[in-house]
């Protein structure tokens, strides 16, 4: 349903394009705006993901620098017969994770040091399960797909003034100046739409890969409530990039849900629980090296060790 709905907004989003550049621009206002456009994004695409980590301040880490996360998605890639991804640390207090990269083969995920100390090793298996779904799912590109048909709206609008007043322009001045205003506002509507679709689908495709959606469901709660408690000075100061995050991190808060670009907590909590359910699963299952377990059989196995085992890292 997810991948039929987003389906459904991109073309809608290419739709709005051809019909706001036959307007205003006629058909070389809108061959220009769409080739500077693509060529944008195209630089995007190639680049957006060293670009997004390096804003962030994220380091990479691997097996001997941090060997429990690592390790945690090292076996999570695995299940999900992914590509194993290049790993980052991001020093912030703000609990937080992203995915970024312009395929799998070329794939990144990154969390702060906040979702690494706050979240139990269960909860941080979903989150990081949902970060390599977007991966899996090739969100990037969807995304990239749809900032460059938003890019050509927004760039058709500002090409107004100097197309709007060709023969195919049926609109008139003032049909003209209002299009200006409501095309990117429509272009950005959709632009969030999309996005909080592919959050819905990272967070079923996440639950799947970890094997619990109430691992999920409990870590975005926790998240929803650790994102407010603390400034993300770099997502601040680079909002363009807060969809990128599982939860959004910017304190803002004052636009409408219209123009948010994650759903709402609840909702995709909702979601999860719901998949529990249906898969029969209850809160009463851990992350184990092999997989999830009842935490009842965990709780036999170690009683039967004369040891603390040492966690689900390996």
């Amino acid at each position: 349903m997810n991948t039929v709905k987003t389906g459904l907004l991109l073309s809608a989003m290419t739709g709005l394009f051809l019909a706001v550049g036959f307007l205003l621009g006629g058909e070389m206002g809108m061959v220009l705006a769409f080739v500077f456009a693509v060529g944008t994004n195209v630089f995007a695409y190639w680049n957006s993901g060293a670009m997004v980590l390096k804003m962030h301040n994220a380091r990479q880490v691997d097996k001997s620098s941090a060997p429990a996360f690592y390790g945690l998605v090292e076996r999570l890639a695995r299940q999900a017969e992914l590509p194993m991804p290049k790993v980052f640390i991001i020093e912030e207090d703000q609990p937080n994770a992203f995915a970024t990269g312009r395929n799998p083969e070329h794939a990144a995920v990154a969390a702060t040091t906040g979702l690494i100390a706050s979240l139990s090793r269960e909860e941080l298996a979903g989150v990081m399960a949902h970060e390599l779904a977007h991966v899996k799912h090739r969100d990037t590109l969807i995304m990239t797909i749809t900032a460059t048909l938003a890019g050509a709206i927004s760039m058709l609008a500002n090409f107004a003034m100097f197309f709007g007043r060709g023969r195919n322009n049926p609109l008139g001045l003032i049909g003209t100046l209002a299009m200006m205003f409501l095309a990117p506002m429509g272009a950005m509507i959709v632009q969030m739409a999309i996005s909080r679709t592919r959050e819905f689908s990272a967070d079923k495709g996440g639950a799947e890969i970890c094997g619990n959606p109430l691992w999920l469901a409990s870590a975005l709660e926790k998240i929803a409530m650790g994102s407010k408690a603390h400034v993300n000075e770099a997502a601040e100061a680079h909002p363009a990039t807060a969809h990128m995050f599982i939860i959004n991190p910017l304190l803002g808060g004052r636009l409408d849900s219209l123009f948010q670009t994650h759903p709402k907590t609840a909702l995709r909590i909702a979601a999860l629980e719901k998949m529990a359910d249906e898969m029969n699963i209850r809160p009463k299952t851990v992350w184990t090296p092999s997989g999830p377990k009842s935490a009842k059989s965990v709780r036999k196995q170690n009683s039967t060790r004369s040891r603390k085992p040492s966690g689900p890292w390996g």
